[in-house]
């Protein structure tokens, strides 16, 4: 089929214009594709203090930045071959111009103009080559853009070789971005061979041509850390480090620094021509853990002593192993528990200091921000992981409690938006079991009786004063809250039916004076047995741990109900224990006609509900230590067997003043103890 004939055009077109730009032109108009972003931005990082560092949002400019580590890289590289022992940098006063010089060997002095001025010359392109031991080399730079890129882009750039095996040297001069060229002739050097650098860079190209000293220094420092041994001198200052990236760790937190592991692995491989060869991949990890810190973990990373910023195949592999490994140690009690382990539970708090040096790392661009997968390291790294985190594990019990404390306050914090929502929810809907008090326009005179059963809520009906008392009936024992999620709590019906007739929330604190209750007074009415007194104790465990600012406003009280009803010559006398009625027996102004035991609040008589009713005051349950309290109910109440175990034994040196309170009678310590065990 034909094709169409286009829509006749005009009798002349307007061609597109096909030029030919130099590499300096395409350097310094497209200075993004070599080095990065030619803007700056906001960088989430850290830097060096004193006898610290800092993390913080600095102000980074990716290219001019990467513009000079492209000269220091070059050091680096010829310290991986065992040629450099020392480094000097040095930053002009006015912060414009940088020197670099290394004691290295240098390079063939023909070689100058072309290493620095054309693209895709260096030493590095071989994949293949490997050293006298049969490794391949390890090394920054790789694609020969670099130095080139920075000289292409700089107003001065001032370069000095000091060829060992010439012993020549001989120092070029490039302007303008190296328009122009100036060059010394080659003479006889003594001393140390070597390479030096001094450039300004290019207004033009950059804006501004000042150089952050505070990212120089740091850059410098992170330099020394991943190559102990090398010493870097910056202006004044000296960096040489022993240990590596281990004391960068112990910089971070002295006192939690730890080396999970510091390994190397060595494997046969093939090069791109097939040969065989040897891959050399050294893995650095240490940690330190900030236990008050519920933050996003940091990770300070570096491949061949390149910041990794943007992470990448290293980050996302040690971290997810790491995960796993501490889920899989925890998910039995996670279970038993009843908890979910999330990431953020196991990283918060976390920074964790991430060296790797390999044979041809490959990133994702020339800013070498990120790092791209690689088999051998993802080999290394594996097996790196199932020998340290074992070892880690072990060594930090107090680690994995606090990941799982952490993970029962966000599952805390969970429950507690639900409670608030339930709450808003119960304050619209009606109690069926609740007995409400009929005053409408002052709630603060209303107390509310929780009743154990329904036939003591029978008998506070007819005996109460309807406008102020109200009264809630319990079925059975109340739910021990200790050892319960706030889930259970909230789905505990008998809990949730007392929470909405008082109109409290979880989590949410009642204020003095500010509370919008529907009661201002709480007030227990149990049978006068070992029951009952067990009853008051669990219903004090869930007002305590919840709202323990009740007890100290006064607003949780007891009422004792009276086990005899003594019938005598002078009206009903009603004693609350079998010490009032063998005191009462031995009076001899009284003459007892009949006494009536009681054995719950469902035999009382009505006269008797109303004399337990009619009270001006009830007894306040408080306590004089809220902290002493809180371990004696998590004593009573909690999962540790063994601590109510030691209390019966030891009780005598333990102050249970609450608990005696609940008690309702100044009895041992070790009844007190007894009657108040979950």
């Amino acid at each position: 089929m034909a094709v169409e004939e286009v829509k006749r055009r005009g009798t002349k077109v307007k061609e597109a214009l096909i030029e030919s730009k130099d590499q300096r032109w395409h350097c310094r108009n497209r200075v993004t594709l070599v080095f990065g972003s030619n803007d700056i931005e906001q960088l989430d990082t850290y830097v060096y203090t004193k006898d610290s560092l800092e993390f913080k949002t600095v102000n980074f400019h990716q290219a001019k930045s990467k513009a000079i580590e492209e000269i220091l890289d070059n050091s680096i590289d010829e310290f991986y071959r065992g040629h450099v022992t020392e480094i000097h940098v040095n930053l002009s006063p006015d912060g414009k111009s940088v020197t670099v010089q290394d004691n290295g060997i240098g390079f063939p002095l023909a070689k100058i103009k072309d290493v620095y001025t054309e693209f895709r010359t260096g030493s590095k392109f071989k994949d293949e080559e490997v050293d006298e031991k049969g490794f391949l080399y390890r090394t920054l730079g790789q694609n020969g853009l670099g130095a080139s890129a920075t000289c292409l882009t700089s107003d001065i750039f001032k370069a000095t070789i000091k060829h060992y095996n010439s012993k020549k040297e001989q120092t070029y001069e490039f302007l303008d971005g190296a328009l122009k060229i100036k060059k010394t002739p080659e003479k006889s050097f003594k001393g140390p061979s070597g390479v030096r650098v001094e450039l300004t860079l290019a207004k033009e190209v950059y804006k501004n041509q000042v150089v952050d000293k505070e990212l120089l220094r740091k850059r410098i420092i992170d330099l020394a850390y991943n190559n102990p041994g090398l010493t870097f001198y910056f202006n004044e200052e000296v960096y040489m480090y022993k240990k590596g990236l281990f004391e960068l760790a112990t910089r971070i937190d002295p006192k939690t620094a730890q080396q999970l592991g510091a390994e190397t692995f060595d494997y046969e491989t093939t090069n791109i021509k097939g040969a065989k060869v040897k891959a050399k991949y050294d893995i650095h990890v240490s940690t330190t853990f900030d236990n008050r810190s519920d933050d996003k973990e940091r990770i300070i990373s570096f491949v061949n002593s390149t910041p990794t910023y943007d992470g990448g195949f290293h980050h996302d592999k040690i971290k997810r192993v790491y995960i796993n490994a501490i889920k899989e140690k925890l998910e039995r009690t996670a279970k038993k528990d009843k908890l979910t382990l999330v990431d953020n539970d196991v990283l918060a708090g976390m920074t964790f200091v991430i060296g790797i040096v390999m044979p041809n790392p490959r990133f994702e661009s020339q800013t070498k921000r990120k790092l791209v997968r690689d088999t051998l390291l993802e080999k290394a790294i594996d097996t790196f992981m199932a020998d340290s985190i074992p070892k880690f594990i072990r060594k930090n019990p107090e680690l994995l409690e606090h990941i799982m404390e952490r993970a029962k306050s966000r599952q805390r914090l969970m429950d507690l938006k639900d409670a608030s929502k339930l709450a808003k929810k119960g304050k619209k809907q009606r109690v069926e079991k609740l007995l409400d008090a009929n005053e409408r326009k002052d709630r603060s005179k209303c107390s509310l009786f929780i009743c154990e059963g329904d036939s003591a809520i029978g008998g506070l009906r007819s005996a109460r004063d309807k406008l102020y008392q109200g009264g809630i009936s319990l079925k059975g024992k109340p739910m021990n809250v200790s050892q319960a999620s706030i889930k259970e709590v909230l789905e505990n019906q008998e809990f949730a039916d007392i929470m909405s007739s008082i109109g409290l929330a979880i989590g949410q604190k009642v204020e003095p004076k500010t509370h919008d209750l529907r009661f201002s007074k709480i007030v227990f009415l149990a049978d006068s047995d070992v029951d009952g007194g067990h009853i008051n104790t669990l219903l004090t465990n869930f007002f305590f741990t919840f709202w323990p600012e009740m007890f100290e406003q006064g607003m949780i009280q007891i009422a004792k109900a009276p086990l005899f009803e003594v019938i005598t010559d002078k009206g009903t006398i009603y004693c609350e224990s079998q010490n009032e009625l063998e005191k009462l027996k031995s009076r001899k102004d009284v003459k007892i006609k009949e006494i009536m035991r009681n054995k719950g609040l469902g035999e009382m008589s009505p006269e008797a509900f109303k004399h337990v009713l009619n009270r001006k005051e009830f007894t306040k349950i408080s306590t004089k230590d809220l902290k002493k309290s809180q371990d004696m109910l998590e004593t009573c109440f909690g999962k540790e067997s063994q601590l109510r175990k030691d209390l019966l034994i030891d009780s005598e040196e333990i102050d249970v003043d609450l608990t005696n309170i609940i008690a309702g009678v100044k009895a041992d310590k070790k009844k007190a103890a007894r009657d108040a065990r979950a």
